[in-house]
């Protein structure tokens, strides 16, 4: 009887069901950018992988590499699939042009509707939905950011389903984690498997820290020529702690808690062993409320009294800026596309998933009426929490999601159940297609871009959609390919 250390690893590598693109093994064949990868897995057994998940394990262990979930007492090692997914130059240019444009258009959305509001004055998009949304900061009206870059690091979630369509499933313009994932899983596939990067040409993503590091020092407090920069961590306790550090560490920049900043004369300090030192440009990775107890949450022990007042007075730059919320909430990102062809003039690169917009009657009747084919979220969830996957969902599951789509109609959008693209994944029972989608991180200075790759996140249960770490998904080494050996 066949072994799980004897048998091969490509085993099961095809399993993939009718009309869901694999990305590995088109209807052409296998696909030119993983022919390296696929002669790894012909010359390896599960028992090889075994080894390497194990190794893997243990480095993620040393490197610290966790994160929390709300509720859970102990940290979770970050789930790793050994098994890159490939993405061609050409694919790679068509997602990096595409987020770029789509991150310009929602910086000039964010600066337009804290200044003069000519996209709601055009009728482009209705003001009630903006000025009314709960996530507009009207504190933020008339306050002017370095070349009205509000969104300095934004993470775009897409998903791919054939060879030439993505979607774009949502903006994240507030705090984008998981950078340091895809960091570490390009350090940890190195490390595991050098052999990958002698047989292709591999665009390098090493050097995300010097990119971040020179757009935050581009969007300094006019007239600071050299400004020292801090990335801002509610502390310890939070989520994605080992990321706050880790970016510090990369930029060479300080690490700070609001406990160690002060504000004297509209101007942020940091308090140091040789004394107080200005801080010019935080990288802050604490949300809105929490940031100014004067000025927003008052019982927030997280922020710094006084600093947004430093903020509006141009002595300091919050990056991501205070109000992004109301252009990543999804309700928003259906007018995204508007947003791309008045401020740029341009048609959309990405396209957005067909969503239905719940606080319309019409579609609303039709999202009762189809709740068991579609997607339903929250509009200002995040995180994979409070949504429905009518087709994963049994009959009272979705009994009690209608009652609360009936409850509060304008909190949720629909959308339907993509076939997101899979890649081969080595799970329990050996490599077997799953799930994924990318997150790739967009950087804004003076200029917009973005290192080559993104953050892969796939779903390790099979069957399911849903690659949230915090709902049980892992993460991919993702190599852009620019030629094979």
């Amino acid at each position: 009887m066949t072994t799980k250390q004897a048998t091969p690893a490509t085993d099961g590598i095809t399993a993939v069901k009718p009309g869901i693109f694999n990305e590995m093994r088109t209807k052409d064949g296998l696909h030119p950018d993983y022919v390296a990868l696929d002669g790894w897995l012909k010359k390896s057994t599960l028992k090889d992988l075994d080894r390497k998940l194990a190794d893997a394990s243990r480095l993620f262990n040393r490197r610290g590499i966790t994160f929390a979930v709300y509720g859970e007492s102990a940290e979770r090692l970050i789930p790793f699939d050994i098994i890159p997914r490939a993405i061609s130059a050409a694919d790679w240019k068509v997602v990096s042009t595409g987020c770029i444009q789509r991150v310009r258009a929602l910086n000039a959305f964010l600066d337009d509707i804290y200044h003069d509001h000519e996209i709601l004055k055009a009728g482009i998009i209705p003001e009630k939905e903006i000025l009314g949304n709960k996530l507009y900061n009207a504190a933020m009206q008339g306050v002017d950011v370095p070349f009205g870059v509000h969104s300095h690091i934004a993470g775009v979630d897409l998903v791919r389903v054939s060879p030439t369509t993505w979607y774009v499933l949502e903006d994240n313009l507030r705090t984008p984690s998981g950078v340091s994932y895809m960091l570490e899983n390009r350090a940890a596939q190195r490390r595991l498997s050098p052999e990958f990067f002698l047989n292709q040409k591999i665009e390098p993503n090493d050097h995300y820290g010097d990119v971040l590091r020179n757009a935050l020092r581009d969007c300094a407090p006019a007239g600071v020529d050299n400004p020292t920069l801090a990335v801002m961590t509610p502390g310890a306790a939070n989520s994605a702690y080992f990321e706050h550090g880790y970016l510090a560490n990369r930029m060479g920049v300080y690490l700070v808690e609001g406990r160690d900043l002060v504000v004297e004369n509209k101007k942020v300090f940091a308090r140091t062993v040789t004394g107080l030192e200005q801080i010019h440009v935080i990288y802050r990775r604490i949300d809105d409320d929490f940031m100014d107890p004067l000025a927003f949450n008052k019982d927030s022990v997280l922020g710094v009294p006084g600093i947004f007042e430093a903020y509006r007075a141009g002595n300091v730059t919050l990056a991501n800026a205070i109000g992004n919320g109301v252009a990543d909430d999804k309700a928003t990102y259906l007018h995204v596309p508007a947003m791309i062809r008045f401020y740029l003039g341009e048609e959309p690169i990405l396209s957005n998933v067909p969503t239905y917009k719940c606080s319309d009657p019409s579609e609303l009747k039709y999202v009762l009426e189809h709740l068991h084919e579609l997607v339903v979220k929250e509009v200002h969830g995040s995180g994979g929490y409070g949504m429905l996957v009518g087709p994963a969902a049994n009959a009272e599951e979705r009994e009690k999601y209608k009652a609360r789509l009936l409850a509060d109609p304008s909190d949720f959008i629909a959308q339907p159940t993509l076939a997101l693209s899979t890649c081969p994944t080595f799970v329990a029972q050996g490599i077997a297609p799953r799930h994924v989608d990318l997150r790739p991180y967009v950087v804004s200075g003076k200029d917009v871009t973005l290192v080559p790759g993104a953050l892969t996140r796939v779903a390790l249960k099979e069957g399911s959609l849903v690659v949230n770490s915090s709902q049980g998904g892992g993460t991919k080494d993702t190599w852009v390919v620019v030629e094979s050996a």
